[in-house]
């Protein structure tokens, strides 16, 4: 039997996405996010939602870009870092040593040590309650060479992305593979 838990704001897993954008001064700024996904696959658009409280909500709405870069297991620590501190105060590619590097195809900056980034020109704003939804079109992906498997894509056991669990608030590594996806033709029920 289940048992109500009230309203919450609780989904398995939540995405650690580091949001990458640049302020009215050109500084590079980053901020974690867990609030977010793909939403789209034509076009190909991602989707976060933000306070307007943070200092992220107004660099996008500023410069109408973004980027959704995807950090490894080892720097759990810079991603609790830089969705803890604002930008306003810290600058947070100094303080936890990590390199901005200027996209190509949007105006934003992306992370270069982390393995798998999504370069997103701002597609459209739903204004929801507390938080905006910014949806944004994915212009490009950027992955690290060394993170692709033979046929050139992304490899999920090279890239070791985390989640986070807004419940306990711990992070989380992602397991071994279950089966292989699309590949239940037909099933018959246990019961």
């Amino acid at each position: 039997m289940k048992k109500s838990i009230g309203q919450q704001t609780l989904v398995y897993p939540h995405p650690v996405f580091i949001i990458g954008t640049y302020d009215i001064k050109n500084m590079p700024n980053i901020m974690a996010v867990s609030w977010g996904g793909i939403c789209c696959s034509k076009p190909p658009c991602v989707a976060i939602s933000l306070r307007k409280a943070t200092y992220t909500y107004n660099n996008i709405m500023l410069n109408k870009a973004y980027t959704v870069n995807i950090p490894s297991e080892n720097f759990v620590k810079e991603a609790d870092y830089v969705g803890i501190v604002s930008g306003r105060d810290v600058n947070k590619f100094e303080s936890t040593g990590l390199t901005p590097v200027k996209s190509t195809s949007v105006n934003a900056p992306y992370v270069e040590e982390f393995p798998l980034t999504l370069c997103c020109q701002l597609l459209k704003t739903v204004e929801i309650g507390l938080h905006t939804q910014f949806i944004g079109e994915i212009m490009d992906v950027l992955v690290d060479e060394n993170c692709l498997d033979e046929k050139g894509k992304p490899n999920i056991d090279l890239i070791k992305p985390f989640c986070y669990d807004s419940a306990t608030k711990n992070y989380y590594s992602i397991g071994s593979p279950l089966i292989k996806g699309f590949s239940i033709k037909e099933f018959k029920s246990k019961k």
